[in-house]
């Protein structure tokens, strides 16, 4: 089978397609037939070594996957060749076929597409554990998302609006602003790209007061760091949340006096270890955002898709931050 496999760090260029040997199935395991794959901002990261999890290479990026059960393995009971299901391996994912635990593996709606489906699990999944298990949203509240166009930034704006809030987006350009609004966000806001000096900070921090209101955001929901992590943090209201997601701008240095000025808790999301160490609550948390799409409040964009042979450009287009919604690599034998 075919595999796009990173042998050495370093970026999207560094990978290659081989052929390697089908998997079989272990004892509690299934083999899934990959139709479609899910491109994520871990997947640039993990090639660098810069990533929380550094598996020994040769490895497939490609972290969440949709497909169907091809082989069961020893003592599997309830998955079934010929479902069709999601599963979200962590890497491993840009292959023909892949052997993942039974137990993990979540069936597609039947009117739910394989494109879809590979683009659901990990921005969505992410966004709600942070708004909901970390941030505890509550309805009329007021949540300020930087990177509203990406990929967890995208679901974070779906997702506010469905728990009830208030959301302000906020992106680099006015056609990513413009996408988020047509993603139900309330008010956007445009801020500058790159480095900011003091005084560019300090005027980023009022055009953000003066987006989410008078008192300010209630909820951060930050998938940028960088210079866009002070001002956003001066434009919160008391007893404030701000949700650490990602880090693509750099890893900011928050001044601490004003999460004591404001009672501000600074609250991390790393989702894919709450999902280890959780499973119940992932499960729970899973079948509400299935709910959530049957009933039409959320709706996974993807805006480009790649075949297999060409995954090093979906990877490169979600690296250099030009993205907007979900990239899915599709998978045709």
């Amino acid at each position: 089978m075919r595999a796009v496999l990173s042998k050495a760090p370093g970026g999207p260029e560094t990978l290659v397609v081989e052929e390697v040997s089908d998997p079989t199935p272990k004892k509690g395991e299934v083999i899934i037939e990959v139709k479609a794959v899910g491109i994520n901002y871990p997947d640039t990261l993990i090639i660098e070594d810069r990533y929380q999890f550094r598996p020994e290479r040769p490895f497939a990026p490609g972290a969440e996957i949709a497909g169907v059960v091809e082989a069961i393995g020893e003592g599997v009971k309830g998955v079934h060749k010929g479902d069709r299901v999601i599963a979200v391996p962590g890497w491993g994912g840009l292959v023909e076929r892949i052997a993942v635990p039974a137990a993990t593996v979540i069936p597609i709606p039947k009117e739910m597409d394989f494109e879809t489906a590979a683009a659901l699990i990990m921005t969505y999944g992410t966004s709600y554990y942070a708004l909901k298990d970390r941030a505890k949203l509550q309805p009329g509240e007021t949540l300020l998302v930087l990177g509203a166009a990406g990929g967890v930034g995208a679901a974070a704006v779906e997702l506010g609006k469905a728990m009830g809030a208030r959301v302000v987006a906020a992106a680099s350009t006015n056609e990513k602003v413009e996408f988020a609004l047509e993603l139900g966000a309330d008010n956007g806001l445009i801020y500058p790209s790159g480095p900011m000096d003091k005084a560019a900070r300090k005027e980023l921090s009022g055009e953000l007061k003066l987006a989410t209101g008078r008192d300010g955001a209630d909820v951060v929901y930050d998938a940028v760091g960088g210079d866009y992590a002070e001002p956003a943090l001066r434009a919160m209201d008391w007893c404030g949340r701000y949700l650490v997601v990602g880090f693509p701008a750099g890893i900011p240095s928050l001044p601490l006096n004003l999460t004591l000025l404001k009672s501000v808790a600074v609250i991390g999301v790393f989702w894919g270890a709450a999902v280890m160490r959780d499973p119940a609550a992932h499960a729970a948390n899973m079948a509400d955002l299935m709910t959530l799409w049957s009933e039409g409040k959320i709706r996974p964009r993807v805006s480009r898709t790649f075949p297999l042979h060409r995954a090093h450009e979906a990877i490169q287009a979600l690296g250099d931050r030009s993205a907007m919604g979900k990239i899915v690599v599709t998978v045709e034998p």
